[in-house]
Formats: structure tokens, C-alpha cells, sequence
């Protein structure tokens, strides 16, 4: 007999958080890198520039008022690529604790930029994605939700991963156990 079920709450939660955050985090990161500028729309050469598109992305972290020009372009020339990585990551499953808990931390992250900035009144775009989006109560509230589905999907990564699959075999009682003489 099975010791539980291939399918349960959990593990739906885990697939869902999975799915909806690695899309969302390679979506995120894709767009940053490679989607067309708005700000630059009539020119059409400067239109597809990676270089162009990151300066515009750290011109919005920057915006938040955080970190210095160097931090800026830190952050800016490497969270568009980890977003990807980390999405990938997620839809692929591999070692989903570790990539799971980085995840929540980086959402917990976007979270205290996003509800510092919306508190503080500041007029600025998000930057969550390509396109510019006023930083709202809406943004808020759409970041506190990816926010607790990420940490809803690691805690059950964890619990889950002290359980036995449901689909492996039971094991076989060794030798010491069946003839105790």
C-alpha cells in the first residue's frame, strides 16, 4: 500500500508556485533584456539594443533610491539574467529547495523595495517587467501574493521532501531483520 498520495495539496501548491513563478521570473527577466524600448521607439536600431533596454532598467532601480550608481549597475546587469535562471530553474525542478528559498528571499526582497516606495508616496515605475508600470497599490498587493505563494511553495518543498515518493517501492527488510538468530 501506498504510504500517500501522488497527488495532494502540497504537491499541487509546489506545481503551481513552480509554474507560475518560473514563468513569471523568466518573463520578467526576458522582457528586461530583450524587449523592445519604449522610450526610444522611433529609432528603430536603438530599438532592440540589450544595452539600451539594461540602462533603462537601471534608471529604474535607481529610481527607488536605494543603492549607489555602482549598485545600481550591479543590479541592473545581473538580476534580468538570474530572473531567467532562477525561473528556469524552478520549471525544471532540479534541487527545488535551494531554488525555491532563493526565490522567496528575492520576493521578499521585491516586496519591502515595492511597499517602501508605495508608502513613501514615490512617483516611479515599478520595473518589475518591460513595460512602464506605475508603482500602485495594485503592484503592492500583486507582489505580496507572488510573495506568499513562493514561500507557501518552499515550506511544502521541504515537508515534502522528508516524505518517500509515493511511486518508489517499499523497502525490503534486510537480511539482519528477517533471520534473527
Amino acid at each position: 500500500m501506498m504510504e500517500s498520495s501522488p497527488l495532494n495539496l502540497r504537491r499541487a501548491v509546489i506545481w503551481i508556485g513552480r509554474l507560475v513563478l518560473g514563468g513569471i521570473f523568466v518573463y520578467a527577466g526576458i522582457s528586461k533584456i530583450f524587449f523592445p524600448n519604449t522610450h526610444l521607439w522611433p529609432m528603430f536600431v536603438l530599438k532592440f539594443s540589450i544595452s539600451v533596454n539594461l540602462t533603462t532598467f537601471a534608471q529604474q532601480v535607481e529610481s527607488y533610491k536605494l543603492l549607489s550608481p555602482a549598485g545600481v549597475d550591479f543590479v541592473a546587469h545581473t538580476l534580468p539574467f538570474a530572473e531567467i535562471l532562477l525561473g528556469l530553474l524552478l520549471l525544471i525542478g532540479w534541487r527545488l529547495r535551494i531554488w525555491a528559498s532563493l526565490v522567496t528571499l528575492l520576493m521578499l526582497g521585491f516586496l519591502t523595495v515595492v511597499t517602501r516606495a508605495y508608502l513613501r508616496h514615490m512617483d516611479i515605475n515599478c520595473g518589475c517587467f518591460a513595460t512602464p508600470e506605475p508603482l500602485t497599490f495594485k503592484t503592492v498587493i500583486r507582489d505580496s501574493l507572488f510573495t506568499a505563494l513562493a514561500l507557501l511553495m518552499t515550506v511544502f518543498a521541504f515537508i515534502e521532501a522528508r516524505k518517500p515518493h509515493p511511486w518508489a517501492a517499499p523497502e525490503k527488510p534486510s537480511l539482519m531483520t528477517q533471520n534473527p538468530q
